[in-house]
């Protein structure tokens, strides 16, 4: 066990940040993080967006459905990118591509997600808090057009981070048995009887945390979640084609 591990073991998410700006020296170093991160083939198909302006930020948080989103904090949108390859291409009098494909979708999309993990990582031990953001693809079309995201790019996650102004409870996770497993996969059913106790301990959870008290358990959730689907969500295929992705 040694410090960076501590961290990421006691990973909370933080909603509510103090009023307290973060240096742009930080920002700046959680970029390089971002940057030093693993990218398939080296080709660091990402860009990350530091949204600064208050209006920008209030219309990212009403797409979230997360009006903390536009309070406090720095707000960082990590962007799936092949536009800047595609252009390398062409400035190389290449114009015929694959970087609209399936393949090279899902690896500028690992480049963002990885880069943004990192940039978790590097943030919490640095004392800022962090909540990261699925909730902007609520309606990934209006957040392309406000940030002006040109073809061969798309928004995959964002991520708000600040100086904690909260201390939520550790939420309890997965047993490892449900999700590590050696050789082949291995999940036995059925899983409810299984999952009793987990279930018991979620409950518990909610039932004593201080904020957003409720009565509930991660099968209940799990089930309720099967056919959620945000009403924009439906358009991301569509979305996708429209910015050059997915087409073959």
């Amino acid at each position: 066990m040694n410090s960076a591990i501590e961290h990421q073991l006691h990973h909370r998410t933080i909603r509510a940040f103090t009023a307290q700006e973060i240096p742009a020296t930080t920002i700046d170093t959680l970029i390089d993080v971002a940057r030093h991160t693993a990218t398939s083939e080296f080709l660091q198909a990402f860009s990350v967006i530091s949204v600064t302006d208050p209006q920008l930020k209030k219309a990212i948080a009403a797409i979230s459905k997360q009006t903390y989103v536009g309070d406090n904090g720095h707000l960082f949108i990590f962007v799936a990118d092949q536009h800047r390859n595609a252009q390398i291409g062409h400035e190389m009098g290449q114009d015929e591509n694959k970087v609209g494909g399936t393949n090279k979708f899902l690896a500028a999309a690992s480049d963002a997600i990885l880069a943004l993990q990192n940039t978790v990582v590097a943030a919490e031990s640095m004392g800022l808090g962090t909540v990261v953001l699925g909730s902007i693809l609520n309606d990934a079309g209006q957040l392309i057009d406000l940030l002006h995201l040109p073809q061969l790019t798309f928004p995959i996650l964002g991520l708000a981070i600040g100086y904690p102004d909260q201390e939520p409870q550790y939420k309890p996770r997965l047993p490892k048995k449900f999700m590590h497993f050696e050789n082949s996969y291995q999940l036995s059913t059925p899983l409810i009887p299984q999952l009793k106790a987990y279930d018991a301990e979620v409950h518990e959870y909610y039932d004593l945390r201080e904020a957003n008290r409720r009565v509930d358990t991660f099968t209940n959730q799990v089930n309720r979640s099967l056919l959620n689907v945000p009403e924009k969500r439906h358009e991301l295929l569509q979305l996708l084609h429209q910015q050059g992705f997915l087409l073959e």
